[in-house]
């Protein structure tokens, strides 16, 4: 028999168990922890983790570490992702202990979540949001990964348009935060990662587009920094930079990163002005450049 259809069988034989099929919808619609599956379906730990990693074994689910915490959701990618697609595909939209199940889960991520900023924030991001769309109404976003990406806002503004989103941050808090907000959101092809700007856990030529969100002034070396993004990205692909200005004068960052690019090796487009009168932000668009025709 072939290794294709014995994985398949095996696969099958899995999810004839309710309690895997339940615990294999809710991977699917986003990153649960083991708590959160344990309270989701009232069972005990070790049965769960006994359940979860027959998922595991057979390639249904996979499983990572978060700082602390362990995390479990359906694979994106990865060996047979076509047949596994077709496999999750059959699991039925209307199923009630489904839902019933997703509804414990958002619940317990809606008292983890909370909300802050001011009307002016807001007003900002709005402006920021309608740019960023503008950029991927006419391009296709395809991988997307949001480095520094906070509490998700930008994930959930983009996911939609992306192929697979991933975020990455250094602060669990803000993880946490955005994992809450992204299952919240109904955003099943996000996935959030603990990750260092200056060496990101990714292969290279991984993603179509990359997001700096508003981390390359935080950064001692700025340039290892882009370098690092331009490392991720695939053949055809863009990195969107985003700066927030501040108390500094528009142009002074524009010459920062028009200086980090040239060193990287990427060219820079025109940085657009957020808003245009009274700007709080810079956004760019860095693409791959031969070292004569770097951005100057």
């Amino acid at each position: 028999m072939e290794q294709a259809t014995a994985r398949l069988i095996r696969q099958l034989k899995v999810i004839a168990d309710p309690v895997r099929m339940r615990l294999l919808a809710l991977c699917v619609r986003g990153e649960c922890s083991v708590s959160e599956l344990t309270q989701a379906l009232g069972l005990s730990q070790p049965r769960i983790s006994q359940h979860l990693k027959a998922l595991c074994e057979c390639g249904l689910v996979e499983r990572f570490r978060d700082g602390h915490f362990v995390f479990y959701r359906a694979p994106m990618r990865g060996g047979n992702a076509a047949v596994r697609r077709r496999l999750l595909a059959l699991l039925p939209d209307d199923e009630p202990q489904f839902e019933s199940d997703a509804a414990r889960v958002r619940t317990l991520r809606a008292a983890d979540a909370r909300r802050t900023g001011t009307e002016d924030d807001a007003r900002q991001s709005r402006a920021l949001h309608r740019a960023l769309v503008e950029l991927t109404v006419a391009r296709p976003v395809g991988d997307l990964i949001d480095v520094g990406c906070g509490q998700g806002r930008l994930l959930k503004l983009l996911a939609t348009r992306a192929r697979r989103a991933v975020g990455v941050d250094i602060d669990a808090d803000a993880r946490r935060f955005a994992r809450a907000e992204l299952l919240l959101a109904g955003l099943p092809n996000c996935t959030l990662r603990k990750g260092d700007m200056h060496s990101l856990p990714f292969g290279d030529d991984e993603f179509d587009t990359v997001i700096l969100d508003d981390v390359l002034d935080a950064s001692a070396r700025p340039v290892e920094a882009i370098s690092e993004a331009r490392r991720l990205l695939r053949p055809g692909g863009r990195i969107l930079v985003l700066s927030s200005i501040g108390d500094c004068d528009a142009a002074d960052v524009a010459t920062s990163l028009a200086k980090w690019c040239r060193a990287a090796q990427l060219r820079l487009s025109t940085p657009r002005s957020i808003p245009a009168r009274t700007p709080e932000w810079l956004l760019a668009v860095l693409t791959p450049a031969e070292p004569a025709t770097a951005a100057a």
